[in-house]
């Protein structure tokens, strides 16, 4: 159960921006055909089928996260507090779970909407999945102006729906009209919504911001306000692309192809980076408002203190240093009949307490790693110009990275520690970061030979900025804090900016690699990413725990 415990928040994090991605897509799909695809223009009819393929599609990926998320956290409720399943029915999660479960199955079996004209009925079911999801959100547990947030944050889900959800169809709409009136008026119509969705967005995320967060100090000093300031950044990377689609949007019916191509590939990066807003929402609704969390904020002074540039620590205290591992603990204890002081941190089983010497070994780790990727960033930007051909060797850096992550990650463990090679194996993180040195090396072997062309197809190519984004993502998510203890709150605000960079650096190289020549942002992105992980390296490098 206490490993179980561990686990579930960052589960709940998961299930909630499957529901909230899967939701958005659907609603979305539902206003673009009302809207953006309605006519007897030519190909539309077939867009419709296929819009309307996706949007049942996601209705069912939205019902079958709802019963996941239903179900988990009913056995949750049951297996750690003393009530019954019976009490558990008439929770609010519960009922806003089978609202949300039967509106999308309605949507599953509705007849295909293909003709000319969208039915407006549908805006009911489509309607009632938003009402689920502010059922369980922070505005519909306030006590002093609930309907005013209520209505803010429905209007906050369909303006994510609208813009987010509806670049899906855009993306297939463009591939796939072949009239250049048609697309012209679908790309420009759905460039419209977009503009009303972002002032929308704009004024209720203001709003609720303000009321949730309450004050400057709690906007960098607690985990919600954090991810607020990721939200707002990778809003603004959102304008970016939006702002250069609206340039190319207009220009549809009298550009070649290069500009409907530019189309399609800036929406694809909107895509990606949109979902990852939603999952930063996501993490946003598991926490509490910065406004409730009045006690353990970080202050500017330790976190001016904390990131002051200093010196990088390359020395590394010894092995015979580190506080005694664990499982060690564990079975001296058992030995000698004596019982150690239980954790409070779900997912650990006991107290242990970091010596000076553990974090110094942190330190070390954090900020060699960070010079590892700071050469790779430079040898990745030298190889942008045509007179260092030889530094196309950088993705061969993350051999050393994996090199040095299989002696350093677990000094517990073989080679470093008591514990044998096979019998690691049994530790959960450790498993995790074995598999992580294996996929390094395959993954450098691989982009080596796409950068010097022995891998000459555009999917090869596409992995290494995929992996970026993920990777970023996936530690936008690891570093949702259980509370706002000092100590995590300062580790998260490093990691935070780590996981941006990530995701510039991906889609940034994503899109310099499918871009048509004619565009000219292509010259300017191909310098983008290396800078990305220029930061990610210094940020590694001035990395501290003191």
């Amino acid at each position: 159960m206490v490993q179980l415990l561990g686990i579930f928040s960052f589960l709940v994090v998961l299930l909630r921006a499957a529901i909230m991605c899967a939701q958005s897509i659907c609603v979305g799909g539902v206003i673009f055909l009302l809207l953006a695809a309605r006519g007897e223009l030519p190909d539309l009819e077939d867009i419709r089928r296929r819009a309307w393929r996706l949007i049942r599609w996601s209705a069912l990926a939205l019902g079958a996260a709802q019963l996941f998320f239903l179900l988990s956290n009913s056995f949750m409720l049951t297996a750690s507090a003393d009530i019954t399943f019976r009490d558990v029915l008439g929770a609010d999660f519960v009922l806003a779970g089978i609202l949300a479960i039967g509106a999308a199955l309605v949507i599953v079996f509705w007849p295909a909407q293909t003709g000319a004209r969208m039915t407006p009925i549908l805006l009911v079911p489509a309607g009632l999945m938003v009402a689920a999801s502010v059922m369980t959100s922070h505005s519909a547990s306030r006590i002093e102006g609930r309907a005013l947030l209520v209505g803010l944050t429905a209007l906050h889900y369909l303006a994510v729906a609208a813009w987010i959800g509806g670049l899906p169809y855009l993306v297939m709409a463009m591939k796939r009209i072949v009239d250049g009136g048609a697309r012209a008026r679908v790309g420009q119509t759905f460039s419209r919504m977009a503009q009303v969705s972002v002032a929308i967005l704009f004024v209720a995320g203001l709003w609720l911001s303000y009321v949730y967060v309450g004050s400057w100090d709690a906007t960098y000093g607690t985990a919600y306000g954090v991810m607020i300031l990721t939200k707002v950044a990778l809003f603004g990377c959102l304008l970016l692309l939006g702002a250069g689609n609206y340039y190319v949007v207009h220009k549809l019916g009298t550009e070649s192809a290069a500009a409907t191509s530019s189309v399609i590939h800036f929406g694809e990066v909107e895509i990606g980076i949109g979902l990852t807003v939603i999952l930063a929402a996501a993490s946003l609704t598991s926490q509490p408002p910065a406004a409730d969390l009045t006690q353990d904020r970080v202050t500017r002074q330790e976190i001016a203190t904390r990131f002051k540039p200093r010196m990088p620590r390359l020395t590394s205290p010894d092995v015979k240093e580190l506080s005694e591992p664990s499982k060690q603990m564990v079975k001296r204890a058992a030995e000698t009949g004596h019982s150690l002081p239980p954790a409070y941190v779900p997912g650990q089983a006991v107290w242990h307490p970091d010596k000076p010497s553990d974090l110094a070994w942190s330190e070390y780790n954090h900020n060699w790693a960070g010079l590892i990727v700071f050469v790779m960033a430079i040898l990745a930007l030298l190889s942008r110009s045509r007179y260092f051909a030889w530094a196309k060797i950088w993705p061969l850096s993350f051999l050393g990275l994996a090199v040095f992550l299989f002696l350093r990650a677990d000094p517990e463990n073989w080679p470093l520690g008591p514990n044998g090679f096979w019998e690691s194996f049994g530790e959960a993180d450790v498993l995790q970061h074995r598999a992580a040195v294996v996929l390094l090396i395959l993954f450098a072997v691989f982009q080596w030979m796409v950068e010097n062309e022995r891998l000459k197809s555009q999917f090869a190519a596409l992995v290494f900025p995929f992996v970026c984004a993920v990777g970023g993502v996936v530690l936008l998510t690891h570093t949702h804090a259980l509370g706002n203890i000092k100590e995590e709150m300062l580790t998260e605000l490093s990691h935070t900016p780590l996981a941006i960079f990530g995701i510039v650096a991906g889609w940034s190289r994503w899109l310099e690699l499918r871009l048509p020549a004619e565009n000219q942002t292509k010259r300017y992105l191909a310098w983008v990413w290396p800078v990305c992980f220029m930061f990610v390296g210094l940020i590694l490098l001035n990395y501290h725990e003191t």
